[in-house]
């Protein structure tokens, strides 16, 4: 078959121009992506080979380097399980991965400010990092059970080529064509052996499979065999199952690099959950929190470098999900069990008792851990949530009740007690007053618009501290469980009616001047609320405003804004949810209202201002006008008459 030349995606060109143009000093990692890719390709063809004996290579599985000084080349081989012609396109001419536009945006602003992102992991782009110390590279591949083979070149510019090709067995080989070495510019020479060894031992010495090393030499060259010795056929690395060594004998340094190994992050993890299950079940895990949550942990859809599962040693899987539940999907690592049935499908797995043992110690495991981090090393903790805290709050939308303690225990939340920093539900509890039943809270699309919303009015003016939440999924699991904390229950602070007057048994006071503002205004109310008959199910007097003349509020159970958007985006039919308009009383607004009302009923400007009372309400919270054009002409025409 003839050359076919192809362009690659817009997104690859802009990574390898990245990549070309040398942003970053640490360029060696690519021998650790190059050997990662091997070993990953070697483990799936193992699983398929479980129920397809006839995939497996002859002899054993082994990563080959083979470096040229003379001809400047070094390859990295594998024996796994290949690709073919539509797999070397999807996987090399194109980054398949949402969000890959702020990754490349992210990408360059770190290079251009000299600090290594480490983020290239992060998508899954490590083979690209090869052009780092490659002007040429070419990927020979077969993919096991078929018999044609490809290859594949590029420079490195917008295209590559495709053509058949002739390969021994399924696997892949990838050839760099080396850039010269130059020390200032962190480029070593990666076809000099002990470079080589270093770097294997450095990034790769717990993969578990023997990565072994030949060097052409040219005939007759001269080795000096009091510095160098002939290199052997002994593997570099140790393969050694990191997790099955005592901890004492394992370095942070090793633990981190096997992390960068399995997770394809570059960055350092922030949490280290390492464990040994004893009982009826046995298992051993080494898991990790990354620093960073990765740009499609949104992207349910998406393949995640999450948990692998191996039986006694065995790889068993790449991404084990039955492991964690969802709100856990940012957890990487490895667990290692001793019973789970090899011959395994997603059913089996679903059904196998000692997976469900696993699930269960785990979580409580990686909670109980974050628990602690929380209470020994606070500014970690604050890193952790500002990743991922949204995430393990949907753990609170399954019926879990043992763990969603757990999880109310780790959570943040802005306060209205100190705007500078964030507070636990535990530290809020210890603060309540001695009559204070509830943990009231707020919930809105963003702090900033929460912090003056004019229903915290009261609140503030009588001491009361207010939780303020602006999570996608905050209006969620606080509507619909609605949650305990300590015995005690959380209440909106913008919902239902409030009554912060309390006595010290609890007994409401007498209400005289509530009682004299319904009869003052209650003609007016009712007029209000006739002419807002459309938008407000109600009109009435407001207990929790003290400066601003009127805000809206949902009754116990009605769908706030921001989650009747969100049924909506997903095709689901919203019910009619009018909201109540509270008028503030104090407020010299109503009183000139009044006078208006008593002069004519009928005047048209009580109309007006009601429709005005109802918009600025809107606006106030944050939310959108239904007919903004109308609400700035009324504006512009009672500013008009004003003046």
């Amino acid at each position: 078959m003839s050359v076919e030349q192809r362009e690659f995606q817009a997104e690859v060109k802009q990574l390898l121009d990245l990549m070309i143009h040398s942003l970053y000093s640490n360029k060696e990692v690519f021998l650790r992506e190059l050997i990662s890719n091997a070993s990953d390709a070697i483990d799936k063809v193992r699983f398929e080979g479980v129920t397809k004996p006839e995939l497996l290579p002859s002899g054993e599985f082994e990563i080959q380097l083979r470096a040229d000084p003379e001809a400047r080349t070094l390859s990295v081989s594998d024996n796994g399980i290949g690709m073919n012609r539509d797999d070397v396109v999807t996987n090399l001419g194109t980054l398949a991965k949402s969000g890959t536009g702020e990754f490349l945006a992210k990408l360059k602003e770190a290079g251009t400010q000299g600090d290594a992102p480490e983020l290239i992991g992060q998508f899954g782009v490590g083979f690209y990092a090869a052009f780092m110390v490659a002007d040429q590279i070419s990927v020979l591949t077969r993919k096991a059970g078929e018999a044609e083979g490809v290859l594949w070149k590029s420079d490195g510019g917008g295209a590559y080529s495709l053509e058949e090709a002739e390969r021994d067995g399924a696997g892949t080989t990838v050839t760099l064509h080396l850039k010269p070495s130059d020390a200032e510019d962190g480029l070593e020479d990666f076809t000099d052996e002990w470079v080589l060894r270093q770097t294997v031992k450095k990034y790769s010495d717990f993969v578990a499979y023997p990565i072994r090393l030949e060097v052409v030499r040219p005939p007759g060259e001269d080795t000096d065999a009091e510095e160098k010795e002939e290199p052997s056929n002994e593997p570099l690395n140790s393969m050694k199952a990191i997790w099955t060594r005592p901890e004492s004998e394992v370095e942070e340094a090793e633990y981190n690099e096997f992390y960068k190994h399995i997770s394809h992050d570059f960055s350092e993890p922030l949490l280290r959950v390492l464990s040994k299950m004893e009982g009826n079940f046995e298992a051993r895990s080494l898991l990790y929190i990354p620093s960073k949550a990765p740009f499609d942990l949104y992207h349910r859809e998406m393949a995640h470098k999450g948990i692998q599962l191996y039986v006694r040693r065995v790889f068993i899987m790449d991404e084990c999900k039955d492991l964690v539940p969802d709100y856990l999907r940012f957890v990487r690592g490895v667990v290692d069990a001793e019973d789970v049935t090899l011959n395994v499908s997603r059913e089996m797995l679903q059904q196998d008792r000692q997976i469900q043992a696993i699930r269960k110690y785990l979580v409580k495991k990686v909670l109980d851990e974050l628990k602690t981090l929380k209470k020994d090393e606070e500014e970690k903790y604050l890193s952790f949530w500002a990743e991922f805290g949204p995430v393990v709050k949907e753990g609170l939308l399954v019926w879990d009740e043992k763990n969603k303690d757990r999880i109310l225990d780790l959570v943040l939340a802005r306060s209205t007690h100190d705007e500078s920093k964030l507070t636990s539900l535990a530290e809020y509890v210890e603060r309540m007053n001695d009559d204070q039943e509830d943990i009231y809270y707020m919930v809105g699309t963003s702090y900033d618009a929460l912090k003056n919303s004019p229903h915290l009015e009261a609140f503030k003016e009588k001491g009361i501290e207010v939780l303020l939440f602006a999570d996608p999924v905050d209006e969620v699991w606080l509507q619909q469980m609605p949650p305990q904390f300590k015995e005690k229950n959380f209440k909106s602070a913008g919902r239902g009616e409030v009554d912060l007057d309390k006595g010290e048994e609890g007994e409401e006071k007498d209400e005289p001047e509530s009682k004299k503002d319904q009869e003052q205004f209650g003609d007016l109310i009712s007029a209000l609320g006739s002419a807002l008959e459309a938008s407000a199910k109600e009109v009435r007097l407001s207990k929790r405003l003290t400066s601003s003349p009127a805000c809206l509020v949902l009754e116990e159970g009605q769908l706030s804004p921001q989650l009747e958007a969100m049924l909506r985006q997903a095709g689901q039919d919203v019910p009619e949810n009018k909201p109540i308009l509270e008028i503030n009383a104090e407020h010299p607004l109503l009183a000139k209202l009044q006078e208006i009302f008593e002069a004519d009923a009928n005047d048209p400007r009580v109309v007006t201002y009601a429709e005005l009372l109802f918009g600025q309400a809107q606006l106030a919270e944050g939310g959108q006008l239904a007919d903004p054009a109308a609400f700035s002409k009324k504006l512009a025409d009672v500013m008009l008459e004003a003046l």
